[in-house]
């Protein structure tokens, strides 16, 4: 099992300078000190793709360092990032020009400021977004987490990258020991059901292939906030994985809260993803009922269950007239003609008001590897 690549997510940090209103991780940040080292990414397995994401992954003054290791065992890289440190984004950027950079936009001016929390956000993001093309990075692109707050600036948005000639990544509000968040939620389903029905549209009256398939994943976003099960299998800790600032492995970043499969500070690679710790959490995420549809989880599933976004696609393409529409979940006429409530639909969601969010940290957490 230890031989084949695998998708890697490498938190490196949990120390972050924004203040976003859907994720509380910069109440609960990591020290400095105990952070991921060299050796210890050294012993991460081979890999097909790596993301490294935080916290604000440049806040690490030697993220160029990480890099540079994690290449030697990646195919693929690319990290996520607010786009704040535009010096250091760039600087890097310049050595190692196939690594991809993800920046987070909440929205337009106005509203990526309210969301972030962080003084000319969206200013310092767009202009490292902008600087990032102006040298000929071939791989920039930005995302946004949709809520209730920025939903309609959704496909401007993506006109904006579209005209840039650059990615643009979408996710919904999620809860978990990552965000050390138990309370968002989505409030009006249909109106951010509407704006992603229209973002849908738009990608599939593109040339672009790579569009459509991202057509199916923002169809899955509808589907998850309506609270449904998952339009494809999870199959995060069996070909996918996280390692926190820790060193623990988990397999992924969106249960409530953290399970450890093992830690690589203390283990080899085969040591811990072959061990009985290790078989335990699959155990759990073989029945796990959170429906998440985030990009981590999904984009593997997309590659290895191909034939469904596929048929999607070409049943959506073929289609005259106005290709998609939401109505075709079940789950959205059933809401929209009162045979569920929304106080139903907030009960299948992550949201749990009742218990405090777990955040993951070690000085707080019960070590459960070994």
């Amino acid at each position: 099992m230890g031989t084949k690549k695998l998708n890697g997510t490498v938190i490196v940090t949990y120390r972050c300078n924004a203040r976003c209103n859907m994720c509380s991780r910069f109440k609960a940040p990591t020290r400095p000190e105990e952070e991921l080292s060299l050796e210890t990414i050294k012993k991460l397995p081979p890999m097909y793709f790596t993301n490294i994401t935080g916290g604000e992954p440049f806040i690490r003054t030697d993220l160029k360092d990480i890099v540079r290791e994690l290449y030697k065992k990646s195919d693929r890289i690319v990290i996520s990032t607010n786009g704040y440190f535009t010096d250091r984004i760039l600087n890097l950027a310049e050595e190692f020009p196939e690594v991809g950079i993800r920046i987070s936009i909440e929205g337009l001016q106005e509203t990526n400021d309210e969301i972030r929390g962080l003084p000319n956000g969206f200013e310092r993001g767009y202009s490292t977004l902008k600087k990032l093309v102006e040298m000929g990075h071939p791989d920039v692109g930005f995302g946004m987490t949709v809520q209730d707050r920025n939903a309609p600036d959704l496909v401007p948005l993506y006109k904006l990258s579209d005209e840039l000639g650059m990615e643009f990544a979408t996710a919904s509000l999620h809860n978990s020991f990552y965000f050390v968040e138990n309370k968002n939620v989505i409030h009006d389903r249909p109106m951010v059901a509407q704006n992603f029905e229209d973002l849908i549209n738009e990608l599939l009256k593109s040339k672009s292939p790579k569009k459509w398939f991202r057509a199916y994943f923002n169809h899955g976003l509808i589907n998850y906030i309506y609270g449904q099960p998952r339009l494809l299998p999870c199959d995060m800790a069996f070909d996918t994985f996280f390692i926190d600032p820790y060193g623990d492995v988990v397999p992924c970043n969106g249960t409530k809260d953290k399970e450890v499969m093992g830690n690589l500070n203390e283990q080899t690679w085969d040591e811990l993803w072959n061990s009985e710790q290790a078989e335990r959490v699959r155990a759990k995420v073989r029945h796990c009922d959170r429906n998440c549809w985030m990009i981590g989880s999904v984009s593997p599933a997309m590659h290895k269950y191909i034939w469904k976004p596929a048929t999607w696609v070409l049943r959506h393409k073929l289609k005259p007239g106005k290709k998609y529409d939401m109505h075709e979940l079940k789950v959205v006429r059933d809401y929209e003609e009162g045979r569920v409530t929304r106080e139903e639909l907030d009960a299948l969601s992550t949201c749990d008001l009742s218990s405090d969010p777990n955040d993951g940290l070690r000085r707080n957490a019960v070590s459960n590897h070994g």
